[in-house]
């Protein structure tokens, strides 16, 4: 029996310039070009195995142990077409090549994170779906310019996944052509060695499925919000300023642009009829402490020091340069309590709570423990990695390994 399989993990990307709106629903078009930053593999990645079978009897996924017939879920059916006909392609090319792309496939994904939390769970998903059934199939992927082809087809089973297929700091690019999305695809801005310096808190407020999901949540936008066609008219403009300050390493501006364009995508979704509420009261004091902790540091003549930004869920995501993580953990810690000592992985020390000096303490009140479940210190990290057979999902004899704690 010839068997192939290829096994990738791909990285979580977390936007600064928010994707809210589709133009084409089908095809995955957005309303606007949106930047994200690649966070590292370390903390937070999906893994995917796709293997493949001449005497495979139908398409399948087990997705964190859940089987799911591909055939019957759109997106999944979508990407997986979409890489069979550039197979295709390739066989035609090469016509001794085994035809593989006539076989059924096995997938089997699992995710590090909690699913549909606000953590872009989807993104890295489907960039490791499209990554590695492209390994699987020999496709070309040596150069950015095949990494940015190959987002198209990632594109197409999770909008925000063409951007986890690159590291560092990344533009999907919104295009203009709205009968194919020919040119609707990620292009890399900077990879992770150019700014290394910037880490990211992620601050688990819930890790429960979201109430509004961010497709019904989208499409509810772009039918109802007035202020969403504000949004559309301006974003480019921010886009191009973020992208000029992350190439000078400019953080006090990519804060600034980081968190406006944060609250204005919450704004749009409160602006939706029936409004749309991703955020929470924690979420509102992370907000207010982040903001006191920037005044101080203005006050003493400084410049931004950290910035918020929230995706379509509760969670905040804290971007700051490494050398004030240990502050903001602190002020994190002593707002929200964690059930447990927090040991940061980067000084390999427990830190506690604490405010830095001319901090108002009365900016937000004391949570009570578990307001924030759990802390994440990580950092902009690299682009999908293949990894070998000993990291594959199935086992042997071709069954899910049951899912590694």
């Amino acid at each position: 029996m010839s068997i192939k399989q290829a096994t990738v993990s791909a990285p979580v990307n977390i936007a600064c310039i928010k994707y809210w709106g589709k133009r084409n629903e089908s095809l995955i078009l957005p309303t606007n070009s949106s930047l994200s930053i690649t966070l590292s593999q370390d903390h937070l990645c999906s893994t995917t195995t796709s293997r493949t079978c001449a005497e495979y009897e139908e398409n399948l996924l087990w997705l964190n142990g859940k089987e799911v017939k591909i055939d019957n879920d759109k997106r999944l059916s979508t990407c997986l077409q979409a890489m069979r006909k550039q197979r295709e392609r390739y066989e035609t090319k090469y016509p001794n090549e085994p035809k593989v792309s006539q076989w059924k496939v096995h997938i089997c994904s699992e995710n590090n994170f909690p699913t549909a939390a606000g953590l872009a769970s989807s993104a890295s998903g489907f960039a490791a779906l499209a990554y590695s059934l492209a390994s699987l199939y020999d496709l070309p992927l040596s150069d950015p310019a095949d990494v940015s082809e190959l987002s198209l087809n990632a594109r197409q089973g999770s909008g925000s996944a063409c951007r986890s297929l690159f590291g560092g700091f990344v533009e999907w690019q919104m295009g203009r052509d709205d009968l194919h999305g020919s040119d609707s695809r990620a292009v890399q801005v900077a990879d992770h060695a150019f700014w290394p310096e910037i880490h990211a808190l992620i601050c688990i407020v819930s890790d429960d499925k979201k109430g509004t999901s961010s497709t019904a949540g989208m499409q509810r936008t772009v039918e109802t919000s007035a202020l969403f066609q504000y949004r559309i008219q301006h974003v480019e403009e921010k886009l191009e300023d973020i992208k000029q300050a992350i190439l000078k390493k400019d953080f006090d501006t990519f804060a600034k642009i980081t968190m406006r364009d944060s609250n204005q995508f919450h704004a749009v979704a409160l602006d939706t009829d029936p409004p749309i509420f991703y955020l929470n009261d924690v979420s509102r004091a992370i907000i207010a402490v982040v903001t006191e902790y920037n005044r101080v540091s203005s006050a003493a003549g400084g410049k931004c020091k950290a910035a918020y930004t929230f995706d379509a869920g509760p969670n905040a995501v804290i971007y700051a340069p490494a050398e004030n993580m240990k502050e903001i953990i602190g002020m994190i810690i002593q707002y929200f309590p964690q059930p447990e000592p927090f040991k940061d992985p980067f000084l390999n020390d427990v830190i506690e709570g604490s405010l830095v000096p001319g901090f108002n303490s009365a900016v937000a009140k004391r949570h009570e423990v578990g307001a924030v479940k759990g802390l994440i210190h990580t950092c902009v990290g690299d682009g999908p990695r293949v990894l070998g057979d000993e990291h594959a999902l199935f086992d042997a004899n071709g069954k899910p390994k049951p899912k590694s704690k």
